[in-house]
C-alpha cells in the first residue's frame, strides 16, 4: 500500500492509536488501517519590511477543494509566524482532528537542544535560542503525529513536509524573519509497514541581509518552485504589475524601490496600496488572500481579515467520489 501527495491533499496509512501495539507485531497486511488527511496551508506568502513596519501578504494556492490560505498567526514577543505544508491533520473515518499546527503555534515551544552552530540572530544568541525553542516544539509536535504515518509517503525532495516563517522585531535592534524547514525520514520496516520520523529543522535567517546587500522583498512559495515572485515579476516587466507601477508616481516610487532592494524606505500606505494591487493582478481567481502589518508598539494588526474557519471534521460533507485516498489509486 503507497500513500501518494495529490495536489494539495496528503495521504497516508494509519494504524489507530488504540491498536497500535498490537497492530505493528503483525504482518502489514493483516494490521488495520484508516486514512490520514492532511490538508496543506500552501500558497504565496510576500513580506516586505518597510519603514516602521513589516507587512505580510498570503495568497492561497487553491489546487483542492480543502486547501488552507496561508495565515499569519500572532505570537508573544512582537512577531509572528506562518506555518505551510501539512498544517491540517484529521481522520476522516472517525472525524477526529488530529493536529492543527497553526491555531497551536503560540503554545508550541519545546527544550532547547544542543546550541546550533547555523542559528545566530543579527543581535545576538539570545533571539536565536528564543527560535530555536519554537522551532523544537513545533518538531515535537510534527513528530507526534507523523509517527502515526506507517505507509510510504511520496514527497518530492525538494518539497518539506512543513515549514514556518517567523517574523518579527527584536527590542533596540530591527525586524527579523526566519525560515524553519522540515523534512521527513521513513524506513521501512517489514511488508510495507513504514516508520515516521521528522528531522531537525534548518533554520535560514531571510531578513535583515548582510551588511550592503539588497533589502529585497522576503518571499516564499509552497509548494516550492511554483513560479516567479512578485520580485522577478518587477524585474521581466510583467504587464499584469507593470501596470500598476505606471498608474501614478508613488506606485512607480514603490517599484523603483523593491527593484532596488530598498524596502526599508517605501511607507507604509504606499506599499499596503502597491501590494494590495499586485496581489489582486497576480493571484489565482477566487483565491483567498490574506494582508497584515506588524508594528513595535502596535503589534499585528489586519488589513484583509483571514477567511473563516472550515467547519468541524465531523460535520464536513462526504469526500467526492474519485477523492485522493490510499484505500483506491487514481486512475
Amino acid at each position: 500500500m503507497t500513500a501518494m501527495v495529490f495536489g494539495l491533499f496528503l495521504c497516508a496509512a494509519l494504524v489507530p492509536l488504540a491498536k497500535f501495539h498490537t497492530a505493528a507485531a503483525q504482518d502489514a497486511s493483516e494490521a488495520p488501517v484508516e486514512e490520514t488527511v492532511a490538508n496543506l496551508a500552501a500558497g504565496r506568502v510576500v513580506i516586505a519590511v518597510v519603514k516602521g513596519a513589516i507587512l505580510v501578504c498570503t495568497v492561497e494556492n487553491p489546487i483542492e477543494v480543502e486547501t488552507r490560505p496561508p495565515i499569519p498567526v500572532p505570537l508573544a514577543g512582537g512577531r509572528f509566524g506562518i506555518v505551510l505544508g501539512a498544517v491540517d491533520w484529521s481522520s476522516p473515518s472517525t472525524h477526529q482532528q488530529l493536529a492543527r499546527l497553526d491555531q497551536e503555534l503560540p503554545h508550541l515551544r519545546g527544550r532547547l537542544v544542543a546550541d546550533n552552530p547555523h542559528l545566530q540572530s543579527a543581535q545576538g544568541g539570545t533571539e536565536a535560542s528564543d527560535i530555536e525553542a519554537i522551532g523544537q516544539g513545533v518538531l515535537e509536535r510534527l513528530d507526534q503525529v507523523a509517527q502515526n504515518l506507517h505507509g510510504e509517503v511520496d514527497l518530492p525532495d525538494d518539497q518539506p513536509l512543513v515549514q514556518v516563517i517567523l517574523a518579527g522585531y527584536l527590542p533596540s535592534y530591527g525586524p527579523e524573519v526566519w525560515l524553519l524547514s522540515y523534512a521527513m525520514k521513513q524506513q521501512e520496516e517489514q511488508n510495507e509497514f513504514w516508520t515516521t520520523r521528522v528531522l531537525r529543522p534548518s533554520y535560514i535567517q531571510d531578513y535583515p541581509p548582510e551588511k550592503k546587500q539588497p533589502r529585497n522583498l522576503v518571499e516564499l512559495q509552497y509548494p516550492p518552485n511554483n513560479g516567479p515572485t512578485l520580485l522577478d515579476l518587477l524585474h521581466q516587466n510583467d504587464p499584469r504589475v507593470s501596470a500598476i507601477a505606471s498608474s501614478d508616481p508613488a506606485m512607480a516610487a514603490v517599484a523603483s524601490k523593491f527593484l532596488s532592494g530598498e524596502t526599508d524606505k517605501v511607507s507604509v500606505a504606499d506599499a499596503t496600496q502597491f501590494l494590495r494591487a499586485a496581489m489582486n493582478a497576480i493571484s489565482p481567481p477566487n483565491a483567498r488572500q490574506v494582508m497584515a502589518s506588524l508594528t513595535e508598539d502596535a503589534g499585528l494588526r489586519w488589513i484583509l481579515s483571514p477567511p473563516p474557519e472550515p467547519t468541524h471534521p465531523g460535520q464536513q460533507k462526504q469526500r467526492p467520489a474519485g477523492a485522493p485516498s490510499l484505500l483506491q489509486q487514481p486512475q
